[in-house]
């Protein structure tokens, strides 16, 4: 008889490759949003696919799916992924990921008004976009308003939260 093992490989976060948060705003319908976009460089152990893989799992193993669907941090309560906003700096925290950037006074300014980021983490790698490299307002455009990319990446609104309560 023949049996299937259940055993699952253990998350390796090696496999991510170097993770990376950028913060920007951007005109909603209804004011200014403040987003936060997170990606891998796709240069994990297996690379871009493998460093793809597993962001997926990273996000599936934290309570967030793949694709359109948005997840409310205010309505759930248990999602382990928190935003602290403290002196300029948004601080991302969630198990295999912890990030933190400097952050525009206009992102400032839209989070204070909306007392939420909406946080996406792309699942495809974006090499070109490296840790203290200035990025074109137009590659940013391109990556983050990518149809693929926003299909294959998580979203969910953070609530904003900060050391003085």
């Amino acid at each position: 008889m023949t049996s299937t093992s259940s055993e699952t490989r253990p998350f390796r976060a090696a496999d991510l490759g170097t993770l990376v948060l950028m913060a920007f705003s951007g005109e909603a319908p209804d004011g200014d949003m403040p987003y936060l976009l997170a990606y891998t460089l796709g240069d994990g152990e297996g690379g871009p696919e493998g460093s793809t893989a597993a962001v997926v799992e990273l996000l599936r193993n934290n309570g967030l799916s793949v694709g359109e669907q948005i997840v409310d941090g205010a309505r759930h309560p248990s999602l382990p992924l928190t935003l602290l906003v403290e002196a300029g700096q948004a601080v991302v925290n969630m198990p295999y990921f912890n990030a933190q950037c400097t952050v525009p006074p206009e992102w400032l300014a839209a989070i204070g008004e909306r007392g939420y980021a909406y946080f996406l983490f792309a699942t495809r790698p974006w090499p070109e976009a490296e840790p203290g490299k200035p990025v074109a307002p137009e590659s940013l455009t391109a990556f983050a308003g990518d149809e693929e990319v926003l299909n294959s990446a998580a979203h969910a609104l953070l609530p904003a939260r900060s050391l003085r309560g």
